[in-house]
């Protein structure tokens, strides 16, 4: 159990990574008042985790109504994961933070904490993990993960002067090529090899 509960630590973390996250907020975050800073953190991560409960209990359901069979859900989040790692691994990854407008606190949490946070990448890894190893499991994991995030965004100013720039963008290439390996499992599996 344990090591299970490890394998889906680490999964998580690749997949919702929390550095280029935290990267993602702290540019965009930039010109706000600390208070309001942190208040977009807050509502960053409540999104995020409002969202993976939503999937942790109710997307296996979701693909029975929608009549989408588990294999081909695991082929079509191995593409998503595929397509994820390599962004990352090319540095095309989060973007997104050239979109966002610096003086609007709500629509950069909102957009922090989904897709960037809780988009299909994760979705995908939550059902299929639910699947595999039930809810509790998947759901200790993604807390964790989800406090070590808000941990990373609330304190991002002095997180991102420590680590510096390019410490974050060789973590997030690294954790792109392991993103990468889970997507390439995922359609593996779903294939039946």
């Amino acid at each position: 159990m344990i090591s299970e509960l490890i394998q889906l630590i680490v999964l998580f973390f690749v997949i919702v990574d929390p550095f280029m996250s935290m990267g993602i907020f702290f540019a965009a975050t930039n010109t706000l008042k600390d208070k309001d800073r942190k208040k977009s953190a807050i509502i960053a991560v409540s999104i995020a985790a409002i969202l993976s409960a939503l999937f942790l209990f109710f997307g296996e359901s979701v693909l029975h109504v929608l009549q989408i069979e588990l294999t081909n859900f695991q082929i079509a989040g191995g593409i998503i994961l595929g397509l994820l790692g390599i962004q990352m691994i090319l540095g095309h990854a989060g973007q997104e933070s050239e979109k966002f407008s610096a003086n609007n606190a709500r629509a950069i949490a909102a957009v922090i904490g989904t897709p960037l946070l809780t988009g299909p990448a994760t979705i995908t890894t939550i059902i299929i993990s639910t699947n595999k190893f039930g809810i509790l499991l998947p759901g200790i994991a993604l807390l964790i993960i989800f406090i070590i995030t808000f941990i990373l965004l609330y304190f991002s100013p002095k997180i991102t002067k420590l680590l510096g720039p390019n410490v974050t963008k060789v973590i997030t290439t690294l954790l792109g090529l392991v993103t990468l390996i889970y997507g390439v499992t995922y359609i593996k599996t779903g294939l039946g090899l």
